[in-house]
């Protein structure tokens, strides 16, 4: 096949410098042979010099600012590979080395991944281009790293071209979960996802909503960014400001940049949290800047400094205030630790980053932790070994020990212990020590399902290439004079929680809340925000919860609502409260005084049926109908009077169904019989020969009373069936509840007092013609006056019952009901039971007809013109009988002596006097 050869040139910065890459082989940093290779990636320095004026070659320039925790993490790598030659993990295998510095630089790192793609064994380090690389062997297996995850994501994408493992231990960026764009990428920590919404959780759990991040301005720094401000939106967190420092130290703006970014936390005088996404270096020039301008803030920290030594050892770095972090777990590094105390033994040569930290020991001696981190970090490679000439060698076990970052080291060895169980995998049935055994490809297959045994837990990678491992949560903490960097809690991502160890712990985490950085005062129960004009949601006024509404927690959004309407709230409350449910209860005042005059109805009821009973034959009772009528109507008001009581106490669907029924039913009754009563009379004392035909034929008591009460009742049930009355909670009071009947049909209400006028109307016009008849026995005028007693209420409770409301609505009927009840009564039975009682002399036979005799001769003159006219036919009919009575010897019989009386008036003789007899005798009979 045919292929095409790159060569990896190796530019030559002088040939007198030790560190100046003269061949390919001077670009590796450590590296040890071994029948499999692991390349490693770490920016062990800071930054890349770069000359004055922009490169017209293409050169790679030294490095500069040495970090010894990026160098521990080579150390790691290393002591990783050793401990696993040394056991029967890959019994007769043995893993080899390739280390290289990539001074934080992406375009060093490619050049690095690109030296791990040349063929394997190949003097002259081609890399073929092929369209398959299936059976491609590169010089390395897979590669452990980068240290960041901008570094990571672009050497990821070249080591993608021939599917080479790559597992980094410190990379955190979100975006490497994506196994499209980076299906080769692996690593040991969790992503920044779980740990940006640990931060969102932690300040939303401190009741801060109001803060400020710094970044650094690439590829970490802005996913990082992005990433926090979803998870702090999700936490309702606002962002009050964003500064984006440049990603490079040897940027010209980078320290103008740090100065406008330390102005605005000074400026931001609400916002007192500050999350700091940035690198080591970064952090440490930021805060030497704050210390300077006296900043106090709680700063939260991201994993890549939370535990950072160089930075917790910044002289007044307790001036700073609080600082919070994120750091990986870590594990058991007691081996490593001995390893380290082992390393001064250790050959250098094939380890330049060994070679050049014993340089710098003998550049910065018995300088005290933070300046000799200064000093190391202020040496260029050149300067270092200028600097180095004629300097005695030292060394200090204590230096690389204080600066171990326990989560980072971990991390690093779990990442080779995962390549070293695939590889395991992969040689069960090969010979791995031919290098053409398996292919990285098929390394990474198998590296899909390893399993690793940490901490007695075994851990994989999940389909996004990353392990689910959790954080320590950092405090940093001032202890006998100086910081200390202390495990405070655990956050669990799986769970989305924080697991303290102990009271004490959690206590330090509480007390967080102490510190306030909110744009607006926290809204406190029975309070809601109300958006101003910020764009921030953050920032608000705190308005009291209206009526009905409450808030039973701090810094809500909105009100809830009482559940129903059963319950209700007062402005600015904090729970509802369910409403007094009220109705005309028996022990109300004004229900007692209703019953009363109920009560009191009743008893005159039994007093006029009592009086009646004792006078049952005599005439007063007589001309009221007899004794039954009188019965019928007293059961009736007697039923009317007791309808009242269900419209007193608590409403039932019972009561509210009957009330109005017995009601309309009772009432209807009574003026029913009181209708055949104004017709009787108006029968009795009617001149006119038309009308008195008229009224005798629809004068049928019993029919009219059964017809007329029918309606009613078929009306009632009607109602009763379709639309019945049914119990009303009214809310219309805001705390209370009224019970009530709401009566189901207006309609059918309105129909049933509809009938009842209509029949008490007739009665009127009835009883009205018949206003003028005898005093002490005329019902008519009385009965007119209880109709008109009737309207006027009925007519002054419509307008009522329409505008009350409350408990007292039933209490309207009731006294409508009362007085049209009373005034019919009294008007029908009192004025009889006063002559029974008072005027007995009147109450006798001889002295109704006496009465009715004075009444009849008034009328005899209009009788008498009638009666004249009649023609002689007339004449022989009344000898006829004339001679009947004789013959029958009734002359004593009060009707011969009428007819005889009659025929007198025919005939002239006796007129006014024959006339007022008949028509007595007339009244007498019919009443």
């Amino acid at each position: 096949m045919a292929f095409i050869s790159f060569l990896i040139p190796c530019f030559v910065i002088s040939t007198d410098i030790a560190f100046s890459c003269q061949n390919t082989d001077d670009f590796v940093s450590a590296s040890s042979p071994g029948d499999i290779i692991i390349g490693g990636l770490f920016a062990v320095h800071s930054e890349m010099l770069r000359p004055e004026e922009h490169p017209i070659k293409p050169v790679i320039q030294n490095c500069a600012g040495f970090e010894i925790q990026i160098f521990l993490q080579t150390l790691a790598m290393i002591h990783a590979i050793e401990t696993i030659n040394n056991s029967t993990l890959l019994s007769g295998i043995s893993l080899g080395y390739e280390i290289y510095d990539t001074c934080a630089e992406v375009t060093k790192a490619m050049a690095s991944a690109l030296r791990f793609l040349a063929k394997f064994n190949s003097s002259e380090d081609v890399v073929e281009f092929k369209c398959n690389y299936s059976d491609y062997i590169p010089r390395i297996k897979a590669v452990t790293g980068a240290s960041y995850s901008e570094v990571s994501m672009a050497v990821s994408r070249l080591l993608a071209l021939q599917l080479i493992p790559q597992v980094s231990p410190s990379s955190s960026a979100e975006i490497l979960s994506d196994k499209i764009r980076f299906p080769s990428f692996f690593r040991t920590i969790p992503s920044d996802f779980h740990q940006t919404r640990a931060m969102a959780h932690l300040i939303s759990e401190s009741g801060w909503n109001w803060i400020g991040v710094i970044a650094t301005d690439d590829d970490n720094g802005r996913f990082a960014l992005e990433s926090f401000g979803i998870q702090a939106m999700a936490n309702n967190v606002c962002i009050a400001f964003k500064e984006m420092l440049p990603a490079y130290l040897s940027d010209n703006t980078f320290h103008t940049k740090v100065d406008r970014a330390i102005e605005k936390i000074v400026k931001e005088t609400r916002v007192n949290v500050i999350v700091v996404f940035m690198r080591q270096f970064h952090v440490l020039k930021l805060f030497k800047k704050a210390i300077e301008r006296n900043v106090n803030k709680m700063w939260i920290a991201s994993d890549n400094w939370s535990s950072a030594v160089r930075i917790s050892t910044i002289p007044n770095i307790k001036q700073l205030g609080t600082i919070v972090g994120f750091g990986f777990k870590s594990g058991d590094i007691s081996k490593f630790q001995d390893f380290l105390r082992n390393l001064r033994e250790k050959p250098t040569t094939n380890n330049k980053f060994l070679r050049e930290y014993i340089m710098l020991l003998s550049v910065c001696p018995h300088l005290e932790y933070h300046d000799f981190q200064t000093c190391i970090s202020n040496q260029s490679q050149d300067e270092l070994l200028r600097n180095v000439e004629n300097k005695h060698q030292i060394w200090r076990d204590d230096f690389l020990t204080a600066n171990i970052e326990p989560g980072f080291i971990h991390s690093t060895v779990l990442a080779v212990y995962a390549i070293a169980h695939a590889i395991q995998g992969q040689c069960k049935d090969r010979n791995c020590k031919d290098p053409d055994a398996f292919t990285p490809w098929e390394l990474l297959e198998e590296l899909k399902n390893v399993a690793v045994t940490d901490d007695d837990k075994e851990i994989r990678f999940d389909s996004n290439g990353d392990m689910s491992t959790s954080y320590d949560v950092l405090l940093w903490k001032e202890i006998d004079g100086h910081m200390e960097i202390t495990t405070m809690a655990e956050y669990d991502p799986k769970k989305g929680e924080f697991i303290f160890a102990d009271e004490d712990k959690k206590q330090e985490f509480l007390d967080f809340q102490k510190v306030q950085s909110t744009c607006s005062q926290h809204c406190r129960p029975g309070q809601m925000k109300k958006i101003t004009e910020s764009p921030h949601t953050c920032c608000y006024e705190c308005v009291y919860c209206p009526e009905n509404h409450y808030s039973n927690q701090t810094d809500m959004d909105y009100c809830y609502l009482c559940s129903n309407k059963t319950y209700w709230a007062p402005v600015n409350s904090t729970t509802c409260y369910r409403k007094t449910i009220h109705f005309l209860a028996w022990t109300d005042w004004f229900a007692i005084f209703l019953l009363f005059l109920s009560a009191f109805g009743v008893l005159l009821v039994l007093s006029v049926g009592v009086v009646f009973t004792r006078n049952l034959n005599t005439p007063v009772v007589k001309a009221s109908g007899g004794l039954t009528v009188c019965y019928i109507i007293l059961f009736s008001h007697f039923l009317i009077f007791l309808s009242t009581v269900f419209f007193i106490d608590e409403p039932t669907e019972f009561k509210c169904k009957t009330r109005q029924a017995l009601f309309g039913i009772s009432f209807t009754l009574c003026i029913s019989c009181i209708l055949i009563k104004s017709l009787k009379i108006l029968l009795a004392f009617s001149f006119d020969p038309k009308l008195q035909n008229f009224l005798k034929c629809i004068y049928k008591p019993i029919p009219t009373v059964v017809i007329c009460t029918g309606i009613q009742a078929v009306i009632c049930t009607f109602w009763l069936i379709f639309r019945a009355p049914f119990v009303k909670q009214n809310f219309s009071i805001p705390r209370e509840i009224i019970l009530e009947c709401n009566e189901g049909s207006i309609v059918a209400f309105g129909i049933m007092l509809g009938y009842i006028a209509a029949l008490a109307f007739i009665c009127f016009i009835f009883a009205f013609k018949g206003r003028k008849l005898p005093e002490n026995y005329n019902e008519a005028k009385f009965i007119t006056f209880g109709m008109l007693i009737y309207f006027i209420a009925w007519i002054v409770f419509i307008p009522v019952y329409a505008t009350t409301f409350g408990i007292y609505l039933p209490a309207v009927e009731i006294i409508v009901v009362l007085i049209s009840n009373y005034g019919i009564l009294c008007c029908t039975f009192l004025p009889k039971c006063y002559i029974i009682i008072y005027k007995q002399e009147t109450n006798t036979k001889s002295a109704f007809l006496k009465m009715v005799y004075t009444y009849s001769s008034k009328s005899a003159s209009s009788v008498a013109v009638s009666q004249i006219s009649l023609d002689s036919k007339s004449s022989s009919s009344r000898a006829t009988v004339s001679d009947s009575c004789k013959s029958q010897k009734n002359s004593v019989n009060g009707n011969c002596h009428f007819q005889i009386q009659e025929q007198r008036l025919m005939r002239g003789k006796d007129l006014p006097k024959t006339t007022s007899r008949t028509m007595a005798r007339k009244r007498l009979s019919s009443i």
